[in-house]
């Protein structure tokens, strides 16, 4: 059935994909920290989702809240009761939200923080950091992959269909570098309308001080700081990276685990200007428009809502963060044991091997990482049963005793036969 199902997507998909992951694989159901597919094979789940499982998959309490809501309807286009308390429980965790603009998709989030920045400085320019995935939009990719080193850090294309243009509004620095932002400022400071960031960029973890130091220099410029907490909002901590690593932005941007598994995101952030998306507030000429036809919708806001009551409860990130050190601290020696260079990096929640030696503070360093190897790892990983992206391990609260043993025991198996 399932090699039926291939050759049907390939006759009607590009690739044959939904554009995520490879074709090789369709998945059937998920329950808890596991995955089975079409043809019946049961997976560890890591992936859950590329993120926004955190409960893992077909939680009760989640699904019991889509289920009610369903009855009553799926979508308005007009405001819902749920979409408002989503955002009362967003701003009463979040330290930097005063006020919440939902979207449906991070990409969006971040495309529409950008241009909100624009609108409140009234300049073009934004600072991002090489290596950073800020969505799928003209500016979110720029510099995420690049697949040249440039002789100085300069804002290169990830796709094909970029105007040209788009690079002269884009600055990119270094992650962890604080002279080189502060160069990048010194230098553009009246033209640059605000700095995005990941406070953990993909896996790399900020260096002490970093982002105290980012804030500092962002404030005394008077530049708006972007927190992209898509991947870390309430999966690092309750409130996010900011919490975790203690600085606040001026805003935010919030997807995966708000929409406990149903399209929602948001940006997040200072009253003042999260006002430019009403036009009332702003006037016409500072007014940034913003319409989704799934916005906020009561079933996407139904799933969030019972997720973050389940995160809420005592000893929740406790235990995640418990679990997560556990297995990171295996993985790194199941590849210590059989002599492959390779350092586990990341925070509990989520994280990966890379597949090198030395210092990991950015992007460049990441990419000293051997991916044939990763590859190759992760194919035997597979082939034992566990399921993880490229480059992350999501764990998920649903992940337990017997799911951790398993995955040492497919670890140490695996790291066998890829030093052979």
């Amino acid at each position: 059935m399932e090699s039926t199902l291939l050759e049907r997507a390939h006759r009607v998909l590009p690739g044959g994909t939904f554009g995520n992951m490879a074709s090789d694989l369709v998945i059937r159901q998920g329950r808890g920290g596991r995955v089975w597919d079409e043809a019946g094979r049961e997976y560890i789940d890591f992936l859950i989702g590329s993120g926004p499982m955190l409960l893992g998959h077909a939680h009760p309490a989640v699904t019991a809240a889509v289920q009610a809501q369903v009855a009553l309807g799926t979508t308005f286009f007009m405001n819902n009761r749920l979409g408002i308390e989503l955002a009362e429980a967003i701003v009463a965790a979040v330290p930097c939200a005063e006020q919440v603009r939902y979207v449906s998709t991070g990409s969006e989030a971040d495309a529409y923080a950008i241009r909100l920045v624009r609108a409140f400085r009234g300049r073009d320019k934004i600072l991002k950091f090489e290596g950073g995935y800020h969505g799928m939009s003209d500016y979110g990719l720029m510099s995420t992959s690049p697949r040249r080193d440039a002789n100085s850090w300069e804002a290169i294309p990830d796709s094909a269909g970029i105007p040209k243009a788009v690079a002269d509004t884009v600055l990119v620095a270094p992650f962890n570098n604080l002279d080189a932002v502060e160069s990048l400022i010194r230098a553009h400071g009246d033209e640059i309308a605000g700095v995005i960031v990941e406070p953990m960029q993909r896996l790399i973890p900020p260096a002490p001080g970093f982002l105290a130091g980012l804030r500092r220099l962002t404030a005394q410029a008077d530049i708006p700081l972007i927190f992209d907490e898509v991947v870390t909002g309430f999966r690092l901590a309750w409130g996010g990276g900011q919490e975790l690593y203690g600085v606040t932005p001026d805003l935010c941007t919030l997807g995966k685990v708000i929409g406990g598994g149903y399209p929602l995101a948001a940006i997040a952030g200072r009253a003042d200007i999260m006002a430019h998306f009403d036009a009332a507030s702003v006037g016409a000429d500072k007014f940034v428009k913003q319409i989704g036809t799934l916005s906020g919708n009561p079933v996407a806001a139904a799933a969030g809502l019972a997720t973050l009551k389940a995160l809420s409860e005592p000893g929740t990130y406790e235990r995640l963060a418990a679990t997560g050190r556990e297995l990171m601290t295996q993985l790194q020696a199941a590849l210590d044991d059989v002599g492959i260079a390779a350092q586990v990096i990341g925070e509990p929640a989520c994280f990966d091997a890379i597949f090198t030696a030395g210092e990991i503070r950015d992007y460049r360093g990441m990419a000293r990482g051997d991916t044939a190897m990763q590859a190759r790892f992760n194919t035997l990983l597979r082939e034992r049963g566990i399921l993880k992206g490229e480059s992350k391990y999501y764990l998920s609260c649903a992940h337990d005793e017997r799911d951790v043993a398993e995955t040492v025991a497919i670890w140490r198996d695996a790291a066998k036969e890829l030093a052979i």
